[in-house]
């Protein structure tokens, strides 16, 4: 419902001719991931994992997958694994929007 909002006031306060609902939610939702990982890494496990899932997965993955994905591909990074991160995000946004052609080509052909 937020990400939903956030679309909506963003549209009728700045327009329709780019995204700038979708760049904020990114954006802040891999600041709260950013926040929220730092957070469960410092203080161990406080808590338990059902928290830390509550709120990564339940919570910011409703606002925004983009989050999880900053997150992975910091990970890559932070653990050395350049190549791993560069080739993760690279190839999810490269495939993630090639998947939606090959989605939307394949629509219109059965559904036209």
């Amino acid at each position: 419902m937020l990400r939903h909002a956030v679309n909506e006031l963003s549209a009728s306060l700045m327009g329709i001719n780019f995204p700038y609902g979708t760049a904020f939610i990114n954006v802040t939702g891999s600041l709260a991931m950013g926040i929220i990982a730092g957070w469960f890494a410092l203080r161990g496990s406080a808590g338990g994992q059902l928290p830390r899932l509550f709120l990564t997965t339940g919570i910011l993955g409703g606002y925004t997958t983009f989050s999880t994905f900053s997150l992975d591909a910091a990970l890559l990074f932070e653990r050395g694994q350049t190549m791993g991160a560069v080739l993760y995000t690279a190839g999810s946004v490269g495939l993630g929007i090639a998947g939606v052609f090959i989605g939307l080509a394949l629509s219109r052909s059965l559904f036209a």
